[in-house]
């Protein structure tokens, strides 16, 4: 099913948009000039905070995001300072920087796994400054009390065309999402190790083979025996020439694919432009999995600054309170087709047609058999492992001539093998 947001909503956020949770008095707001939805209008009564600049550290930061943002929060009174993707790309870097630097006002962005470990303390320099936003019960589950609330939900996908370039009518029905070796069908599959998207992936695939007692990462050696055909079987490109998996899906070059929620719908819109035989509304599917799928809720947290002064942390808090808020998330989603974490949000931007790719079940907050742990926080413990095993057995291959051979998997040294070269 083809989705489209609704851009009537510049009326509602022109009216509701303020510095909510930063004003002592009344705010009042004019009418922006084009029709699509600004994110902010200055309140004439709001206090201003430009006087502090706020450093931020985010791996949701795209030249579009930064800009935007800055302007947006320059609108609402507050002057902000956050790198671009062409300084720090991705939420390693983020986080590297923000520890190195310890000059971070707050975070935002990253996932449950990340955040596991900041709310955790494994980073030295990124303690987390006690604080609840006003709007923490619109948030749902996503939230670490006290610390950290969710902003933006993503998930990984699977999906199928149903024409015949991919099943020729037949519905996909998995029980897990390994399940797919045994499809019959071909699929698309990441060709390094490495990026959130691809962990992302491989946190799905591996779901199903949780075993807290295994050596192997806290995973079963058929998890990685079904890891190992996924990638050997798999349809990749080995110049790179798939950006992630909707471009071998939408040139027909296989049925089966996984790909991020948040740039789904913009893809199928434009798939006519790089495909003779492109995705359309009609001939695609989700795969029906019955463990659902891996969520990636990011964050905003704020960090606890040395020789932040009272009023400073102040004006840090009200832009939290100013980005976290529903009309401001709500703009946000609009303007980069992403999902809130805010359902006052998400009403503003869907009302009630919520996208089914947003619906499924969420198996990144299910409790892990045998621990008291959720599934986000067991690969945020086993991360590490797990990057180490893939890397030293030659999981994800960019070219075939260079595949290993699969490994001899009843005689590995498991306690080696989880261990960096």
């Amino acid at each position: 099913m083809k989705f489209k947001k609704s851009f009537g909503l510049a009326m509602a956020f022109a009216m509701g948009l303020s510095l909510a949770a930063c004003s002592s008095g009344s705010a009042s707001t004019t009418e922006p000039s084009n029709p699509e939805p600004a994110a902010t209008e200055q309140a004439e009564e709001a206090v201003d905070y430009s006087g502090y600049t706020i450093r931020i550290y985010s791996n949701s930061n795209s030249t579009e995001r930064t800009t935007w943002l800055i302007n947006e929060a320059k609108k609402a009174g507050f002057t902000i300072s956050i790198d671009d993707n062409s300084v720090i790309s991705g939420d390693t870097a983020a986080v590297q920087a923000a520890n190195e630097n310890k000059d971070g006002d707050l975070i935002f962005g990253l996932n449950e796994t990340r955040w596991g470990q900041i709310v955790d303390g494994q980073y030295e320099n990124l303690k987390l400054a006690d604080w609840t936003p006003g709007w923490a019960g619109d948030v749902g589950e996503y939230k670490y009390d006290g610390k950290a609330y969710g902003i933006v939900i993503q998930n990984v996908l699977m999906l199928y065309r149903n024409d015949e370039l991919g099943t020729n009518g037949e519905a996909l029905h998995f029980k897990h999402w390994a399940d797919v070796i045994d499809s019959g069908y071909k699929w698309y599959r990441q060709n390094k190790v490495g990026g959130t998207t691809n962990a992302n992936i491989n946190s799905a695939m591996l779901y199903a083979f949780t075993d807290p007692s295994s050596p192997a990462g806290g995973i079963s050696v058929d998890g990685w025996k079904a890891l190992w055909k996924f990638c050997a079987d798999g349809v990749y490109s080995s110049e790179d020439t798939y950006k992630y998996g909707f471009d071998p899906l939408n040139k027909g070059d296989v049925a089966v694919t996984e790909f991020y929620s948040s740039a789904l719908y913009g893809k199928i819109d434009a798939a006519a432009e790089s495909s003779d035989n492109p995705i359309t509304p009609e001939n695609w599917a989700l795969v029906d999995i019955d463990d659902g799928t891996y969520y990636i809720a990011e964050y905003i947290g704020i960090l606890d600054k040395a020789g932040r002064s009272e009023e400073e942390t102040e004006a840090v808090k009200a832009f939290c309170e100013w980005f976290g808020s529903a009309e401001t998330q709500a703009a946000w989603a609009e303007m980069f087709d992403s999902f809130p974490c805010n359902k006052e949000a998400a009403a503003l931007v869907y009302g009630s047609d919520i996208p089914e790719i947003y619906t499924l079940d969420n198996f990144a907050l299910s409790t892990v058999a045998g621990t008291d742990m959720t599934y986000a926080a067991y690969v945020a413990a086993h991360t590490s492992e797990w990057t180490n095993i893939l890397t030293n057995l030659g999981f994800y291959w960019a070219d075939a001539k260079d595949a290993p051979a699969e490994p001899d998997w009843d005689n590995l040294d498991w306690a080696t093998l989880t261990q960096s070269k």
